[in-house]
């Protein structure tokens, strides 16, 4: 009896090869574009090695490859019992943002710690996914109630307005869909299902319609301004008020030329890639400035590997992210518990969102938002949690139990 019960309790998993080896090969990447759009500049100014954004990025790797390690010494179960604390946690930092974060373009979501800049939400996504998970892991019947549905409402709307207000929509309206996807696979009743997206839609609807076309005056929704001419953009519309003068509009379409430059030269790199691309470090959109300095490595990283390595180089990069998300799937479905199962749902789907928005507007399917692309994009805060979110796909098939 003591033997069978050791045996349904002893963890049955190995590393998952496949998933570390596209991680490797993502990070090989970052590492090799990174510097190919600041190496140059960098050295220019001689910035010393260790500082090179590269460098950094080098680091942040290297700190989250620890952070995974230190992850798969506890059992995610033992891990999702602290889901709450941590989830107050992230409120708590995001609440700090508010009132003491530094301010960059208008936007307050990040707090200086010295040497580094830390961005909660990035850490809030991860506390999100555990709390969520942990309370939809309850008993189907429970699920049928309107109250839990409501109260895992709730979980999901509290982080999604402090982030909306940094304000920082791309990451704010991430947690939606995740909410969605896992109510969905815990066994949420339809009915709830339809009525939270009938009631998304309605709402997406207002919002967009008060952004293109309520007077600055009624705006329910306050953007920063480049945040509103982003979505313009997108839905190419107008920069002008109908009443504007001819003067106005001449300055409002020069205002658009600006505000469309950085989406229009990204998917001019992506498309002069051709098949094989212009060669490492020899894209001209960024060195030439076409593509912005600031956001070369950061939201438009995969228009220089487009430009650089072209076509069989994004599609070597979609590969990659494909073999991840399917070691995702698998792994959900090889759980042997609810709470498994719905964390590795929710980890796919964050990285999913990720990845289909950032390359999105790359290649003008979605509007610039500022989400970086996972384990891509330079930047140590979204690296370290893109890495634990891999690891607890790692984490969940280690101790997946018998029952």
């Amino acid at each position: 009896m003591n033997g069978s019960l050791l045996q349904t309790r002893r963890t049955e998993g190995h590393i998952l090869w496949p998933l570390w080896l596209s991680v490797l090969g993502l990070m090989v990447v970052s590492a090799m574009f990174i510097f190919s759009t600041t190496g140059g500049p960098e050295i220019s100014r001689d910035v010393p090695w260790y500082l090179w954004t590269a460098s950094r990025q080098v680091a942040a790797f290297g700190v989250g490859l620890v952070a995974v390690a230190v992850l798969m010494l506890v059992d995610y179960s033992r891990l999702a019992r602290w889901s709450m604390v941590a989830y107050w946690l992230s409120v708590v930092l995001l609440v700090v943002v508010h009132i003491m974060g530094t301010s960059r373009n208008g936007a307050r979501r990040w707090l200086d710690l010295g040497p580094i800049q830390f961005q909660p939400s990035e850490l809030a996504k991860l506390a999100f996914l555990f709390a969520i998970a942990n309370f939809l892991a309850r008993p189907a019947s429970e699920l049928r109630s309107p109250g839990v549905f409501l109260r895992s409402l709730g979980l999901t709307l509290l982080p999604l307005l402090l982030i909306l207000k940094q304000p920082d929509l791309g990451s704010s309206l991430v947690f939606l869909p995740i909410a969605l996807v896992m109510m969905a696979v815990a066994g949420v009743p339809t009915r709830f299902l339809v009525r939270l997206v009938g009631g998304a839609a309605v709402l997406g609807s207002l919002i967009v319609a008060d952004i293109l076309f309520a007077p600055e005056s009624w705006r329910l929704i306050r953007l920063q301004e480049y945040q509103r001419e982003r979505l313009l953009v997108y839905f190419d519309a107008d920069f002008a008020s109908r009443s504007a003068t001819p003067e106005q509009r001449q300055r409002a379409a020069q205002r658009k030329r600006q505000m469309s430059w950085n989406v229009e030269q990204a998917l001019i790199s992506v498309g002069s890639g051709g098949l094989t691309g212009k060669g490492w470090r020899e894209g001209t959109q960024h060195r030439l400035g076409y593509l912005p300095r600031l956001g070369a490595h950061n939201d438009f990283i995969f228009s220089v590997i487009a430009e650089e390595r072209g076509f069989l180089g994004s599609l070597a990069v979609i590969v990659l992210y494909g073999i991840i998300l399917f070691s995702g799937i698998k792994t959900a479905g090889e759980a042997r518990d609810r709470l498994g199962r719905l964390l590795a749902v929710g980890v796919v789907t964050l990285l999913f969102i990720h990845i289909f928005v950032n390359i999105g507007m790359n290649i003008k399917l979605m509007p610039v938002t500022g989400i970086p692309l996972p384990l891509l994009s330079a930047g140590g805060t979204s690296v370290l949690c893109s890495l634990i979110a891999v690891g607890v796909l790692q984490n969940i098939h280690l101790y997946r139990k018998r029952y």
